[in-house]
């Protein structure tokens, strides 16, 4: 795959497992690299000098504008646990009295929450979205198997406290914007998440000897998938037509081929 010099990625979430395997394949395929965080000293760490670093926050529209303009691309790969967890970063930290109220109140862990799947996946996605530039090539967005089946085992269990309810909300978002994306919907993520402050090893981070790829539509699919496997995806869809505007789900199953097609599998997703 080639990429014009003028190509400029933005990446949202890109210290996390699946966003730093993206940054790692954006690198590997020569396009440019932006990345937004919250945290400028852990990326630099991260990533050395050979990305762009913005500082901001999706859940803070007046930090976006800076970070968006001039890229070509946005793959976003944020999130937060599904359930309640120190990463929602209460503020202030609840009391033991009040936890029984976290976990039965939405209206009172929302007060609480600054980091919540609600704040991250429903509004911040939105925020990102209304923020893009018009002339945007591909906004790429990691949500979740189940979001058609969420009164649905396991899936009801997972959004026991409105993770997936969160990430369709970022999704609709993206759909009704009239900007060109796919959806990325993947099964239980296994494989990491990648902490290391390497870029070289996650270079050359490779999925040999498990399970082949499998992309479908219509939420039908039940499994694991590799992180590894999912930022590929994340990656490849920008150089596929048939992917633009287009919803997949992505699980690992059956053998592994040699090479991935994933030119394939995005033009020949299955639907059962």
């Amino acid at each position: 795959m080639t990429s014009s010099v003028k190509d400029l990625v933005l990446v949202v979430g890109a210290t996390g497992g699946v966003g730093q395997l993206v940054v790692g394949e954006l690198l590997e395929k020569g396009l440019g690299v932006r990345i937004l965080t919250r945290n400028p000293s852990k990326a630099q760490k991260m990533f050395n000098d050979r990305v762009e670093i913005a500082v901001g926050d999706i859940r803070d529209a007046a930090t976006l504008p800076a970070a968006v303009a001039n890229v070509t691309h946005i793959i976003c790969c944020t999130g937060t646990t599904a359930f309640p967890s120190g990463r929602w970063e209460f503020d202030p930290s609840p009391s033991w009295i009040e936890w029984p109220g976290l976990l039965v109140d939405p209206k009172l862990r929302e007060s609480r929450a600054k980091n919540s799947p609600q704040k991250v996946d429903g509004q911040g996605v939105s925020n990102l979205v209304a923020a893009a530039p018009s002339n945007l090539q591909r906004f790429v967005f990691v949500s979740s198997c189940g979001i058609l089946r969420k009164d649905q085992l396991p899936f009801s269990i997972l959004n026991g406290f409105g993770v997936l309810d969160a990430k369709q909300k970022g999704e609709e978002a993206i759909a009704n914007s009239g900007l060109p994306y796919t959806i990325i919907r993947p099964g239980r993520l296994i494989d990491g998440p990648y902490t290391s402050y390497d870029l070289n090893s996650l270079l050359k981070a490779k999925t040999d000897s498990k399970l082949g790829v499998v992309i479908g539509k219509g939420d039908k699919l039940v499994g694991d998938a590799s992180r590894i496997d999912v930022a590929s995806a994340c990656v490849e869809c920008i150089f596929q037509p048939a992917s633009a505007r287009q919803i997949f789900e992505l699980v690992n199953k059956g053998t592994r081929p040699a090479v991935i097609d994933w030119d394939k599998l995005f033009s020949q997703p299955t639907t059962v």
